[in-house]
C-alpha cells in the first residue's frame, strides 16, 4: 500500500510559478512510475506529466510541455511538479498518482494508476 500526500498548491497570478510536491509512504517508491493529473471545474481529469522509476524518462501533455517539469527524489520518496508561466486555464485540483506494474513505462490514463493522493488546489488569476 502506498499513501500519497500533495502540497504546494495555492493562488498565483498568471505568469507566475508554483512547485508541487507529492510525498509517498513505503519503501518501494523507487519501483513506481509516478504521474500528475489535474481536474478543473466541470472538466474531466487529465494527464499532466509522468516520470519513470529512475527519473530519466518523462512525458508531458502538450498543454504543459515546455512550462512544467516533473522530477523525483527517490531518497526522499518525493515527486515534484515545477510549474512555470502559469495560465488561468491551469487552474485545477492537481493529484499525484503511482503505479507499480512497469516502473519504466509512463502511463497516461488515470485508470492505469493504482494509488492516488487527495489533491492540492492550484488557482491562477488573470
Amino acid at each position: 500500500q502506498v499513501q500519497l500526500v500533495e502540497s504546494g498548491g495555492g493562488l498565483v497570478q498568471a505568469g507566475g510559478s508554483l512547485r508541487l510536491s507529492c510525498a509517498a509512504s513505503g519503501r518501494t517508491f523507487s519501483t513506481y512510475t509516478m504521474g500528475w493529473f489535474r481536474q478543473g471545474p466541470g472538466e474531466e481529469r487529465e494527464f499532466v506529466a509522468g516520470i519513470n522509476w529512475s527519473g530519466l524518462g518523462t512525458y508531458y501533455a502538450g498543454s504543459v510541455k515546455g512550462r512544467f517539469t516533473i522530477s523525483r527524489d527517490n531518497a526522499k520518496n518525493t515527486v515534484y511538479l515545477q510549474m512555470n508561466s502559469l495560465k488561468p486555464e491551469d487552474t485545477a485540483v492537481y493529484c499525484c498518482a503511482a503505479v507499480s506494474r512497469s516502473a519504466n513505462y509512463i502511463y497516461t490514463q488515470h485508470y492505469e494508476y493504482d494509488y492516488w493522493g487527495q489533491g492540492t488546489q492550484v488557482t491562477v488569476s488573470s
